[in-house]
């Protein structure tokens, strides 16, 4: 089937790079188990020669990722963060820097201060989420800006295109030029597009919602012209770290129910945050699509829907916290985020336990905090399991906040 960009979002999702096998009619393409390729003389080959480099398998899924983001061209990796060390290692050099928001995955902050810094990168953090904030970090080294929206944890929105306009308007003036990226793991492309709204490059973890069952490891960059994924490109082949091609197969299947799960994800997640606000016992609830939220209006133009995460804040700091998370019979206790089944995860002691403590803090990333990737199981036994796992949580609350 040939890929018209017109198409729908679903009909792009499970045909392209998903062709028939020519050779057999198979509708589902074979999986190319291959290291590498039989040429008839030295550079005389179809297309591929070593799986580094390419294979068909990994290029039918770059295909359909470019093609959901909107981008030209898309270039998977063996995790997120190799996504991420591809696109640094790609664009900058010794004494340049980047400007990122601050609340960010703890593998992200780990990467750019314990793996960039020493190789003689700065990192610029900004707490606020303002065009101007991000602006005014930006001078002449800078070659990368990098946010996530929503953020993890704290699940805070920025505004993809005033941020994109304020940040290249100012290296404009400055005389030099930068690379805007946005980490679009907790929306996926189903529900944000950030490339559509001035963003350069978008990265994924894709062993989240793109593969979407908790089996599988990769990462991948989408790129808005084919100019800016050149260097990515070159990287990627002369570094490695690209993703096997079952790993790939897997990511490719995860895709084609993608806008499926993501609007069931949403919509459990809608219901528990609900549920939530409504407990007194909570000390605090944060999902983008409460209009409690600071940045809900911004949630209602920039995201199709709020997703699949909610945060949420329990008395009696990690004892608490650890109470309820030992409680919960549906809600698995573990790393990760985005698969069908639901998790909870305690950030300050796992996914975020790099960050110094202070800083932790000072992002609201406190003891008591625990955040809920909702699955799409039945809404009334998730509602129900947190529901009991909350009654086993001591009832008076702490400072801790």
């Amino acid at each position: 089937m040939s890929f018209d960009q017109q198409q729908g979002f679903s009909t792009k999702a499970i045909h392209v790079g998903s062709s028939p096998d020519p050779t057999t009619g198979a509708t589902i393409p074979p999986v190319y188990l291959t290291s590498t390729y039989t040429q008839a003389a030295p550079g005389q080959h179809k297309g591929y020669e070593y799986s580094r480099s390419n294979n068909p398998t990994r290029q039918g899924l770059e295909d359909c990722l470019a093609a959901l983001e909107g981008g030209a061209e898309a270039a998977c990796f063996a995790s997120g963060l190799q996504a991420t060390t591809t696109i640094v290692q790609s664009l900058l050099a010794s004494g340049q820097s980047i400007v990122a928001y601050g609340d960010m995955y703890g593998g992200t902050y780990r990467l750019f201060e314990r793996v960039f810094k020493p190789w003689g990168l700065t990192v610029h953090y900004t707490d606020e989420n303002s065009p101007e904030a991000f602006a005014k970090l930006v001078d002449e080294t800078t070659r990368l800006v990098w946010l996530e929206t929503p953020t993890n944890p704290m699940l805070r929105l920025l505004d993809i295109q005033a941020i994109g306009q304020a940040v290249k308007d100012r290296a404009a003036r400055l005389g030099t030029s930068l690379s805007f990226a946005v980490d679009n793991t907790f929306a996926s492309p189903v529900l944000q597009q950030p490339l559509s709204l001035g963003a350069d490059i978008v990265v994924h973890s894709t062993t989240k919602y793109i593969g979407g069952h908790s089996d599988l490891i990769g990462g991948a960059v989408i790129c808005k012209t084919s100019q800016q994924m050149e260097p990515i490109r070159f990287t990627q082949n002369a570094a490695g770290g690209v993703p096997g091609a079952f790993d790939c197969f897997l990511m490719h299947r995860g895709i084609k129910t993608l806008a499926l799960r993501m609007e069931a994800h949403s919509k459990n997640a809608q219901c528990v945050a609900k549920w939530a606000a409504g407990q007194d016992k909570l000390e605090r609830v944060i999902y983008p699509g409460l209009d409690s939220h600071p940045d809900y209006d911004l949630c209602t133009r920039q995201m199709a829907s709020p997703g699949g995460m909610v945060s949420i804040v329990v008395p009696g700091g990690f004892d608490g916290a650890t109470s309820f998370m030992s409680s919960t019979q549906v809600f698995s206790c573990a790393e990760s985020l985005g698969g069908v089944e639901s998790l909870c995860n305690h950030p300050a002691i796992m996914t975020h336990a790099s960050i110094p403590l202070e800083r932790r803090e000072e992002l609201g990333v406190v003891d008591g905090l625990v955040r809920l990737s909702v699955g799409v199981e039945d809404v009334d036994d998730l509602i129900a399991d947190l529901d009991q796992a909350l009654a086993a949580v001591p009832s008076a609350k702490t400072a801790a906040r």
